[in-house]
C-alpha cells in the first residue's frame, strides 16, 4: 500500500506540472483579442508559471528521492547532464539546430521517462541562465522540452532490446519528429496575441477547425522550413554520436540503479559448513 501510495504521489506531481503547461499554453484562447498587447504576451503569468513548475520539479525530485528511485548520484548526475546540455546551447548547429537537442534525447531514452522530464526542465533553465535567455518565454521552452525529454525515455524503453544501429535510427527518428513539435508548440505561447488579419491570426469566435487552419497557415508560413533544417540536424547528430553517447549513459544508468545486497544466511546448528549462497543485485 504505501509503495503504490508513493507512486500515485508521484504521479500526481508529473501529471500536475503537466496540466499547469498545457493551461498555461491553452488558456489565451478564452480571452478577448486584444486584451494584451502582443509584446506583453504572457509577461503576466510567466513568472507565476515558472515559480509553479519549478516547485512542483523540486517536489518530484524529492519523491524520487524517497521512493528510492533516485539518490545522490543520480540527483548529481542529472545536475551534471542539464549544466552540459545546458552549455550545448551555445552550439548553434547547420541549419538552425540546437545542440542540447540531441543530449536531452539520448538521455531521456537512457535513463527513463521521469529523468528525461526532469532533464528536460533543468537543461533549459540552465541554458537560459548561460545564453541570458530569460523572458516569459522560458517557462513555456521549459515544458516543451520536458515532455520532449519524457517522451525520449518512453522511446528508449522499446527500444532498448533492439539491436544498436536499429535502436539509434528510431531514436534519430523520434529526434526528427520532435524538431518539428517543439516549433509547432513554442509558436502557441504567442500565437494567440499576434497582430495579423486572414488566415495567419486567430481570432476569437474560431471553431476547432478554423483554429487549426489558420495555425497551419501561420506555422507553414513563419516556421516550417526552419524546423525542417533544425530537424534534420539534430537527427543526424544523433545517428553520429548516438551509439557512443546512449551505451556510455546506459552503463551509467545500470550503475545507478539500486541494488539490495543480502547477508549470507547460516542456519541454526553446529554445521558451519551449511551456508547459503549470497543473494546479491536484486533489482
Amino acid at each position: 500500500m504505501t509503495a503504490a501510495w508513493e507512486a500515485g504521489r508521484r504521479g500526481l506531481v508529473y501529471g500536475l506540472v503537466t496540466a499547469v503547461g498545457i493551461a498555461a499554453f491553452v488558456y489565451p484562447f478564452w480571452l478577448p483579442k486584444g486584451t494584451i498587447s502582443a509584446d506583453a504576451a504572457h509577461a503576466g503569468d510567466a513568472p507565476l508559471v515558472a515559480a509553479l513548475v519549478g516547485l512542483l520539479a523540486l517536489a518530484a525530485v524529492g519523491l524520487e528521492v524517497r521512493r528510492g528511485t533516485m539518490n545522490g548520484s543520480t540527483v548529481a548526475l542529472l545536475g551534471v547532464l542539464a549544466a552540459s546540455a545546458g552549455m550545448l546551447k551555445l552550439l548553434d548547429l547547420p541549419g538552425g539546430g540546437n545542440g542540447m537537442f540531441f543530449l536531452l534525447v539520448l538521455g531521456g531514452a537512457a535513463f527513463g521517462p521521469r529523468f528525461g522530464f526532469l532533464l528536460g526542465l533543468a537543461s533549459f533553465a540552465v541554458g537560459a541562465v548561460i545564453t541570458g535567455g530569460i523572458g516569459p518565454w522560458l517557462p513555456f521552452q521549459m515544458l516543451t522540452l520536458a515532455w520532449m525529454g519524457a517522451g525520449a525515455g518512453l522511446v528508449g524503453r522499446g527500444t532498448r532490446h533492439l539491436p544498436p544501429l536499429v535502436e539509434v535510427v528510431a531514436v534519430a527518428l523520434y529526434g526528427w519528429v520532435w524538431g518539428f513539435v517543439f516549433g509547432a508548440v513554442m509558436n502557441l505561447w504567442f500565437w494567440p496575441w499576434f497582430a495579423g488579419d486572414g488566415e495567419l491570426a486567430w481570432h476569437p469566435g474560431l471553431g476547432v477547425g478554423e483554429t487549426l487552419h489558420h495555425y497551419w497557415s501561420f506555422y507553414v508560413a513563419t516556421s516550417l522550413a526552419w524546423d525542417a533544417a533544425a530537424a534534420s540536424t539534430n537527427a543526424l547528430v544523433v545517428l553520429l554520436v548516438g551509439r557512443p553517447v546512449l551505451r556510455t549513459l546506459r552503463r551509467f544508468a545500470h550503475r545507478l540503479d539500486p541494488v539490495v545486497e543480502l547477508e549470507p544466511s547460516v542456519p541454526p546448528g553446529p554445521a558451519p559448513a551449511q551456508v547459503g549462497e549470497d543473494v546479491v543485485g536484486v533489482r
